[in-house]
């Protein structure tokens, strides 16, 4: 049954990377945005909590990446919680650019609006769904909550203790925590607009979340342990969802510091569930084979041997280092909450000159690669190897001679993979992007995030590929708040020939593809920009 579906799974990945050549199942699809779902999914009838609304002051990137001047751990507290959930995930500011894109005018209708938040999110859809199981003895009556997004606020959807199912589908791993967050991912908020493509987006939107969560927690001194690799069934029972629509894929353990106990409560049967409906705004929900069927083969918990996950890494590459300037700390003192409020996708605003710098360059891959050890459930001391890699599509970058790169973390250096083509980097880059939101001869550099798909569900079983891209969209979020604090434009983009893009990194005949590509350039210093903080 495994081998089954990791090959349902295999097929699905091949069907994502060759969907610039094939296009994926359904053909001729079109999106009915008139019946698009809420981006905010509500509970009406839920009662609802309030929330600290007024982050705390954080450290830097830098002091985050250094482990400088970070607060000594705690314990978890509602105020703690409330900034994690808020700056990752809740509504931030509303933003208007004026510029070229062809939405501009739309934008200033409040129904148009664009709300920011601090974590990237493919097309902006955000499908990702948080609850609280909160357990005896914190600070809030024990129960289910789900966190509204729009409103950054709590609805308590269920009363009583009911940890222990949490407990229960985590096995093994449940070893400590009052409390658990639950990270889940609606399909529908993202299938209406990408149809059988949406798996592979949401995937890495979880990533994204949870590279934030990462950063995050350092910076509230929290001890912040993501669990990746358990049985979703059961608390897919006991928040009453779909589990072919709405699944659960990641666990948080959390332990309640001294910020108020609350009293102890009778644990409640295991088979309760929760009982108020959600808010449907779509008029017709739309399922895709595609999505389905992998989302079940992916399903299947994965318990890796701690000695077999290296096998899953990128293998040592050969070639002479280019060595890079070393990364400008400097350039990353800025604070995590101001980084995460001014984070956005450049979607098409790149404008040269002046070119990318190698030294932004080089701080932004340091930075991004630093959160790729990414397997807390292989429970070693060094968090397991990473499972991806970077590199780079040197366009207009100063000092350094067009052509792809691979970067080496360890040296802080580029491995030469290809020279630039014939035409130049620039025309190549045009040639292989087959939207039309994007210019590249204005960009500095397109680094691509890569993965060897078939050697990890070799490893991990189905669940694999859900870790891969989970690290993916980590590696993508920290590449958007470095390139943020040193007032660079990033934009996440899956709109490549994967297939062509492999062959000029001279990935033919291996195990290797690239999975997501950053753009990096520069904005015009010049713009007419509205941000209405909230």
């Amino acid at each position: 049954m495994q081998q089954q579906a990791i090959e349902v799974v295999r097929e699905y990945t091949e069907a994502v990377f060759r969907r610039a050549r094939t296009p994926m199942e359904p053909l001729n699809f079109e999106v009915d945005w008139a019946d698009q779902p809420s981006r905010h999914k509500s509970y009406p009838d839920a009662p609802r909590l309030p929330l600290p609304a007024t982050p705390p002051d954080l450290p830097t990137l830098r002091d985050l990446h250094t482990g400088e001047h970070l607060p000594p751990v705690t314990g978890w507290s509602l105020a703690r919680l409330a900034a994690l959930l808020r700056l990752s995930y809740g509504v931030l500011d509303r933003r208007l650019g004026i510029n070229w894109n062809q939405d501009a005018a739309k934008r200033a209708h409040f129904e148009h609006a664009v709300w920011g938040r601090g974590t990237a999110s493919g097309g902006g859809m955000y499908p990702v769904e948080l609850y609280l199981v909160a357990g005896a003895g914190g600070p809030l009556l024990p129960g289910a909550y789900h966190y509204h997004t729009g409103s950054h606020m709590l609805e308590r959807l269920l009363i009583g203790d009911v940890t222990g199912t949490v407990r229960a589908a985590l096995g093994v791993d449940a070893t400590s925590g009052d409390s658990y967050l639950l990270a889940g991912i609606r399909f529908w908020k993202n299938s209406f607009k990408y149809n059988s493509f949406c798996y592979h987006v949401v995937t890495q939107d979880l990533g994204a979340l949870l590279g934030s969560w990462d950063l995050l927690a350092p910076a509230l001194g929290v001890p912040l342990r993501r669990l990746l690799c358990f049985d979703p069934a059961p608390l897919e029972r006991l928040l009453d969802l779909d589990g072919d629509a709405e699944s659960v894929f990641a666990v948080v353990p959390l332990d309640w510091g001294d910020s108020g106990a609350g009293p102890a409560a009778t644990p409640v049967p295991a088979d309760v569930r929760t009982r108020y409906p959600a808010f449907e705004r779509s008029r017709r929900v739309r399922d895709f084979a595609a999505v389905t069927a992998v989302h079940r083969a992916a399903a299947a918990p994965a318990a890796p041997a701690p000695d077999t996950v290296d096998t899953a890494a990128p293998r040592e590459l050969p070639g002479a280092p280019v060595e890079l300037p070393a990364a400008q700390l400097d350039r990353l003192a800025r604070p995590l909450s101001t980084v995460l409020a001014g984070r956005s996708s450049s979607f098409g605003r790149f404008r040269r000159p002046p070119d990318l710098t190698a030294a932004e360059l080089g701080t932004t891959l340091a930075f991004a690669a630093a959160g790729r050890r990414y397997l807390a459930d292989v429970k070693r001391p060094d968090g397991g190897p990473e499972l991806t890699r970077l590199w780079v599509f040197a366009n207009h970058v100063d000092g350094l001679p067009g052509g792809g790169y691979a970067y080496c973390e360890r040296r802080h250096a580029l491995l030469p993979a290809a020279p630039e083509p014939e035409g130049g980097m620039a025309a190549f880059l045009q040639q292989q992007y087959f939207l039309t939101n994007y210019t590249m001869g204005q960009v500095g550099a397109v680094l691509a995030i890569s993965g060897r798909p078939d050697a990890v569900l070799d490893v991990f079983g189905p669940r694999g590929y859900r870790l891969l891209n989970a690290e993916v969209g980590t590696v993508a979020q920290r590449a958007y708040c470095a390139a943020t604090a040193q007032d660079l434009g990033c934009g996440a983009v899956l709109g490549f020939d994967n297939v062509a893009m492999n062959t000029a990194l001279g990935l033919d005949g291996t195990d290797e593809r690239t999975v997501l590509f950053l753009l990096l350039g520069r904005h015009p210093q010049a713009t007419a920009d509205m941000a209405c903080r909230l």
